[in-house]
């Protein structure tokens, strides 16, 4: 019994030791900053000083005070609203194009994937900034067909729309689960609609869509969050600008902290990024109940 007990415990022990290069990284390098932010939101703290405790002045300023929060957070759900629909539509649609035995089927859908590779490097974001300032490349194909030029980046109205482009361009991942989704949905399904004389629009709606909703709901998710924290793609194209217009509230965040050094302000806007994920995440999820279908639990 001694020796069951022992190599039982030896066993948990290595389990341990296996881990503990990760829970060394949690613990350093997000659950005590995570801790941290939550206390410094709270404070005065500016790196050069000790943080001294302010209560909820950091909050009240934020909501009442600071104009640019308001329309960072504007800015923001108005990056999310274009992104998250179109990337999750171009990969759905991509997927079901991609979802057939042709030939060279395999290099075009990893060509499809490529963009999601090197979308978000900084290299990628300079060059869509080369490509789309006003002697770039797309007006320059705009002029050879005749075509007026545009201010993509210089103009208040299709800056943001145009940052948006490259986000809906890095549907690779989403596309590639959209069509894992799509291979396992029953053929039998599609023998049923099709002996009761359903149309190609009457099974997408009736059968694809509820039996890759899963797919579809996961990354809803995933997307919502990811555009709520976005920050390269505005910060390295158009700074934010012009006229504040691409001025993310990832963008304020970094600007508080690393401009202004206002690490306190800068938790609370934290915070309240953290808070809009988790309530929107909730609102998902209470909305998805009885529209996700899961096969082998019944609806969700």
């Amino acid at each position: 019994m001694k020796n069951k007990i022992s190599s039982h415990d030896r066993r948990q022990l290595k389990g341990y030791i296996y881990i503990l290069p990760w829970l060394i990284g949690f613990l350093v390098l997000q659950l005590i900053p995570f801790i941290q932010s939550f206390y410094y939101s709270f404070t005065d703290y500016s790196i050069m000083s000790s943080p001294k405790f302010s209560g909820l002045n950091n909050y009240i300023t934020l909501f009442t005070v600071d104009p640019e929060f308001w329309n960072s957070f504007k800015v923001t759900w108005i990056y999310t609203l274009y992104t998250v629909p179109g990337k999750i539509i171009m990969a759905l649609i991509v997927a079901m194009l991609m979802n057939r035995d042709m030939k060279g089927i395999n290099g075009l859908r990893t060509i499809y994937y490529i963009p999601s590779l090197f979308g978000g490097s900084v290299a990628i974001c300079i060059l869509w900034r080369l490509m789309f300032m006003d002697t770039g490349v797309i007006n320059g194909i705009l002029g050879a067909f005749g075509l007026p030029k545009l201010q993509w980046l210089g103009n208040t109205k299709t800056a943001l729309p145009t940052i948006c482009m490259m986000e809906i361009w890095q549907f690779g991942s989403s596309m590639v689960m959209m069509l894992a989704a799509l291979k396992n949905v029953p053929k039998d399904l599609y023998e049923a609609a099709d002996l009761d004389g359903a149309g190609a629009w009457d099974k997408f709606k009736n059968v694809t869509i509820p039996q890759i909703s899963p797919i579809i709901f996961f990354n809803v998710i995933m997307q919502t969050n990811n555009a709520l924290q976005a920050f390269t793609n505005a910060f390295v194209i158009t700074k934010g600008g012009p006229l504040k217009s691409t001025y993310l509230l990832g963008m304020k965040l970094y600007q508080e902290a690393f401009s202004y050094y206002k690490m306190g302000y800068a938790s609370a806007i934290s915070w309240v990024i953290f808070a809009t994920i988790m309530v929107v995440t909730l609102l998902l999820f209470r909305y998805s109940s009885g529209k996700v279908y899961y096969s082998d639990a019944g609806d969700f």
